[in-house]
């Protein structure tokens, strides 16, 4: 499932998520090395034309995981200090890089990267947001294409 079919099944977890990804040009990506292991990288990610992207230098690291592993997770930057305005929010799922066609060209043209560079759409399997509420609860609202929107509340 496609970022834009997420923001219609559950457009106010999309609206924050988006939120807390624009709140910081720096975020962290998760990828799986070649001996399963993880690897956590710094990447900027881009809302364009309903999808999410990852753009990554030419023969990084991370792209070549992704190229030989598809499965991702993507940190949103929780900024500085413990302020968190919005909450912890993270996305999973498999990235498959767009080699060329008219989806990198309209990347290309809105974001004028620096060339060259690899350009990947991702497919979400789940959207995570975590935040405290009322400054009694945690609050954790878990997101899988197919399933309701569960929120779950500790105190």
């Amino acid at each position: 499932m496609n970022w834009a079919a997420f923001s219609t099944a559950v457009p106010g977890l999309a609206k924050t998520a988006e939120e807390r990804f624009g709140a910081h040009r720096h975020h962290v990506l998760a990828t799986l090395r070649k001996d399963g292991s993880p690897r956590t990288s710094g990447i900027e990610v881009r809302f364009l034309g309903g999808e999410l992207w990852l753009g990554m230098m030419p023969g990084s690291v991370k792209a070549l995981d992704l190229r030989r592993d598809p499965r991702f997770t993507l940190q949103a930057n929780p900024g500085a200090g413990t302020d968190m305005g919005g909450g912890d929010v993270r996305v999973g799922g498999r990235a498959y890089e767009v080699e060329d066609g008219g989806a990198r060209a309209a990347y290309v043209e809105e974001v004028e990267p620096p060339q060259p560079f690899h350009l990947f759409r991702t497919e979400l399997t789940e959207v995570v947001r975590t935040y405290v509420e009322d400054d009694t609860y945690l609050v954790t609202q878990v997101w899988r294409p197919g399933e309701p929107l569960r929120t779950l509340r500790r105190a």
